[in-house]
């Protein structure tokens, strides 16, 4: 009897510990109306568009409410090239399924929340281009004027 309450103590005990463990790949759920952008600050509430960036020397997971915010956020990192670094895409049309982003395609034409126009879908089809055709997109266009990086948040090299 008391083996049994030990063994069931040390499950417990373990399993308690693991789900204290940070997750350091790979998306997670975002709490829509009550997560922020990283770097507008905006709740994100459009889960059509949401994008995640894992990266940095902790693995940290930050969160966006439109790629075009994830891809000038991450240009003001040092480790943004690494390989190691992930970014995450909502596929526009489903609105459930994270996608890599750099190996999702992209439509133009969307209304996205700070009105890049870019939305990820999972397969390739007319009109459709990949991530680096993406990410010259965007910064090109520069800087969404609903939002600017605080200079607090731009990396000194």
């Amino acid at each position: 009897m008391i083996r049994s309450i030990l063994i069931g103590l040390t499950v417990a005990v373990s399993l308690g510990l693991s789900a204290c463990q940070k997750q350091t790949t790979g998306p997670e759920p975002i709490k829509y109306g009550r997560d922020m952008c990283e770097i507008c600050r905006m709740i994100i509430s459009d889960p059509m568009y949401a994008t995640e960036v894992r990266g940095g020397p902790k693995r940290k997971l930050y969160k966006f409410d439109d790629i075009g915010d994830a891809i000038h956020w991450l240009e003001t990192r040092s480790w943004k090239d690494e390989p190691e670094t992930e970014i995450w895409v909502m596929n526009s049309e489903t609105a459930k399924d994270w996608l890599d982003a750099k190996k999702s395609y992209y439509v133009a034409g969307a209304l996205t929340p700070m009105d890049y126009g870019i939305a990820a879908i999972k397969d390739n089809r007319d009109g459709a281009f990949g991530f680096a055709k993406m990410k010259k997109l965007i910064l090109a266009q520069g800087l969404s004027a609903r939002c600017e990086i605080p200079l607090e948040d731009i990396e000194e090299e």
